[in-house]
């Protein structure tokens, strides 16, 4: 069991945005969601959604505005909605420890994946000219079960990700990113909605 833990790894700290919202409850264990909102280097956020237990923290309570640091895994499950399935991601919270406002000094967000290429990497080069590869990874998970987590690397890891095969095994060191986007609905309606994806930093293909 501890060795699959150890293939996705994540450690994010930041400022607790919302109150608790009931998400489900597995054999009498409740369990709840949270935003957080995480520094980047460039003094914006990410807004990063967090999966937490009523057994690690007091749900009756509004924490918003405290610092909290969260280690466990990146993870996610497939939600039906609009006749087509929705790829949903959070951070399952391990570990719960409140904590001063953010240090510079300390990496507030970083993740650790090892897991197997399963769509064909995309690469594209941006107006500017700037290289990018979207890769598509799944993690194996206890009981037979995966996460499938969307990355994207830049420049030179963007070169050589574009070269990866479906089922090539790799282990990625980013960090967890929130970007939004406008998705179109049926009737012309658009809706403002938050996606979720590794940030790669470090790539290597074990083969």
């Amino acid at each position: 069991m501890d060795k699959i833990i150890e293939n996705n790894q994540v450690t994010v700290m930041g400022e607790i945005a919302s109150e608790f919202e009931f998400s489900h409850e597995v054999f009498g264990e409740g369990f709840y969601m949270l935003e957080l909102l995480v520094k980047r280097l460039s003094d914006s956020f990410d807004r990063i959604p967090v999966m937490i237990s009523e057994r690690l923290i007091d749900v009756t309570k509004d924490y918003r505005g405290e610092f909290i640091q969260i280690s466990g895994q990146f993870r996610s499950y497939n939600r039906h909605e609009e006749k087509k399935n929705r790829l949903v991601l959070s951070v399952f919270a391990r570990e719960a420890v409140f904590a001063e406002a953010t240090d510079d000094k300390i990496k507030s967000n970083q993740i650790f994946l090892d897991g197997f290429i399963c769509k064909p990497p995309v690469y594209r080069k941006t107006p500017l000219g700037r290289e990018i590869a979207d890769m598509l990874v799944a993690v194996n998970r206890p009981y037979g079960k995966s996460d499938y987590i969307p990355c994207i690397s830049w420049g030179r890891n963007a070169r050589f990700a574009a070269n990866f095969e479906v089922g090539s095994r790799v282990q990625i060191w980013g960090r967890i990113q929130s970007r939004e986007y406008v998705k179109r609905l049926e009737d012309d309606r658009t809706e403002k909605r938050t996606a979720y994806e590794v940030s790669v930093s470090k790539l290597e293909e074990i083969c």
